[in-house]
């Protein structure tokens, strides 16, 4: 999931990041999870240990898309704004690269709000040989990447059409020879997006082509973060790309040994006082990639000084209302605006006779499938709050309604009417999450109540994506019918956009360019989120944006099940732990250990 953000409207900045105060009682500090007001002096230094069961999906800011990225990507790579780790502040874009935030004002945005020119940072730096500054034009040919015909950054439909010059050089970018990294480098050099220009080394400017209020949480994304040249000599996306990274955050990649480990160490060349979004307390980073979920969750409460932070691991639902029941200081519950865990139905699948094409079989599969008890295995309501449409709470423009309410009767009828019997769906699911087999599990007693069977498609977290559902003949082959996802906004707040136009928008989101993962295109939808996306008023954009929302969930191409509140635990040597919803983690960049567990 992507994961992605802004300000929650309607939220406080304590409800941004829930400590189990809050979520047992009510009331908050505004701490993050495991802090006080103490005052303690942080320390530098030490080893921080992180545990997990699955894998980046690329080691490369510019393509990688999913929250597991942006906690590696954090570390070493560096973006224009970024999500300070700051109580109150996590989802409000602050300068990174940039020196200041634009404005009219500051002559940062133009009157007519469709130009943004922008000041890169002095002294920020590549771990180049020697360092080198880095500059506009890096920044121009990390936009200029997203679109390689190798691998394509999955959230382009975010930013399309909205950068001038950008679809075109696009389009004749997927026509470059995919194996050929000094093809694509050639035509990176030789071709220019008219919208997104370096007018000297510090100097960056995008042109619109109508306003956007959102653009500068936009440019959050790591999908914008500058690229240096040398990358450009690799396949992107390719085995030996990952092995090439090449750093301008506080840390380096010092070993990347794919689905095993990753270790990062300190970066020779950052400099402190050029970064004000990472403090870097720690010299080192491991990131175990080997450890079960539950095996995680055990060696954090047991202290072990080489046990400190999960990567992509959680606590398990099972054990989730013993920890919240015993306030456990080490758990935060924080908020996602997400819709996570929900169930895409495959549209283009042939099996069973092309059923799932047919509009009555996936409303049936609706109000067959039962939410509460999802809810309840996935930790129950307190964590998982229920989800009936597309948008979450959080984002600008939802407004919750549920068209299928769980009837049984209502789910057989519907099959009879479409004329088809005798299902059997293929369900998609990671083995190696408590959360998702259970999902499935129930998914699998509630089609049997109206004669469908479900068989299952376990896979393990380090392909779910990159092997099936990125991949368009897996779902055109009927690998799967139904899959388990989940989605984060791109940003927060207006950030509507960042659900529908990669989720829904028709062809222009099928993967792998967007996350369209059912292969959903219907007309009116897709005429809604284009009159959205350029809507003169912001109160005119919310109203196409709540119809859009009616018009998906009339189609059931997906069913959405909570926007959960996202579980992190973290071990009680690691100081300073605050959540970022973007990243669906604790901030890696600000942690600090106890004097006495330095990890090893």
């Amino acid at each position: 999931m992507h994961r992605r953000t802004r300000r929650l409207l309607g939220l406080t900045a304590a409800g941004l990041a829930i400590t189990l105060t809050v979520a047992a009682c009510g009331g908050s500090n505004n701490k993050p999870t495991g802090e006080t007001s103490s005052g303690q002096q942080p320390v530098r230094g030490g080893t921080l240990n992180m545990l997990g069961s699955g894998d980046v999906t690329y080691m490369d800011p510019n393509i990688s898309y999913y929250t597991v990225d942006n906690q590696v990507n954090r570390l070493f790579s560096r973006g224009l704004f970024a999500y300070p780790a700051i109580p109150g502040k996590i989802t409000s874009p602050a300068p990174d690269l940039v020196t200041d935030l634009p404005t009219t004002d500051n002559g940062g945005i133009s009157s007519d709000g469709k130009t943004y020119t922008l000041k890169i940072r002095q002294g920020a730096t590549w771990n180049t040989d020697p360092a080198r500054q880095v500059t506009a034009q890096d920044a121009v040919r990390g936009l200029k990447r997203t679109c390689n015909p190798a691998q394509p950054f999955g959230g382009i439909p975010d930013f399309h059409d909205l950068i001038v010059g950008y679809a075109g050089f696009c389009d004749g970018f997927a026509k470059v020879d995919a194996k050929s990294a000094s093809a694509m480098a050639k035509y990176l050099e030789d071709h220019q997006i008219s919208g997104a220009t370096a007018t000297d080394d510090q100097t960056l400017v995008f042109k619109l082509t109508h306003p956007a209020t959102y653009f500068v949480d936009m440019l959050t994304m790591d999908a914008f973060n500058p690229a240096p040249k040398e990358i450009d000599q690799y396949v992107p996306a390719s085995a030996q790309q990952a092995q090439h990274t090449v750093s301008d955050g506080p840390y380096q990649v010092a070993t990347y040994d794919p689905t095993k480990q990753i270790v990062l160490t300190r970066n020779p060349s950052w400099k402190a006082d050029s970064d004000p979004i990472r403090k870097a307390y720690v010299d080192k980073v491991v990131i175990n990639e080997t450890v079960s979920q539950d095996s995680t969750q055990q060696q954090l409460q047991t202290g072990s000084a080489d046990a400190d932070m999960e990567f992509d691991n959680a606590p398990p639902p099972s054990q989730l209302p013993q920890l919240i029941a015993a306030k456990d200081p080490n758990l935060n519950l924080g908020i996602t605006a997400s819709s996570n865990p929900y169930i895409v139905f495959n549209m283009v699948s042939p099996n069973n006779s092309d059923a799932l094409k047919n509009l009555k079989v996936r409303q049936a599969m609706e109000y067959a499938l039962n939410r509460t008890d999802m809810i309840q295995v996935l930790g129950g309501p307190k964590v998982n709050p229920p989800l009936t449409n597309v948008l979450p709470p959080g984002i600008d423009g939802a407004k919750a309604f549920n068209p299928y309410g769980y009837d049984v009767n209502k789910a057989k009828q519907l099959l009879q009417e479409a004329g088809v019997s005798n299902l059997t769906l293929k369900f998609l699911y990671r083995n190696d999450s408590e959360g998702q087999q259970k999902v499935f599990q129930v998914a699998q007693q509630d089609m049997s109540k109206i004669g469908v069977k479900v068989v299952g498609v376990p896979s393990p977290k380090a392909d779910f994506y990159n092997k099936y559902l990125t991949v368009p003949s897996v779902a055109q082959r009927g690998v799967w019918d139904m899959a388990i996802a989940g989605w984060g906004p791109d940003w927060y707040g207006n950030a509507a956009l960042s659900y529908f136009a990669p989720l829904f928008y028709g062809k222009s989101a099928y993967p792998p360019v967007g996350s369209n993962f059912g292969f959903y295109n219907d007309a009116q939808t897709n005429k809604l989120i284009t009159q959205a996306q350029s809507a003169t008023s912001k109160d005119q954009a919310l109203s196409l944006w709540q119809q859009a929302d009616q018009r998906v969930m009339s189609q059931a191409p997906f069913f959405p099940i909570t926007s959960a509140l996202w579980p992190t635990y973290h071990a009680s040597q690691v100081h300073n732990a605050v959540y970022l919803p973007y990243m669906q983690g604790i901030d890696p960049a600000n942690v600090w250990l106890s004097k006495d567990k330095q990890g090893g």
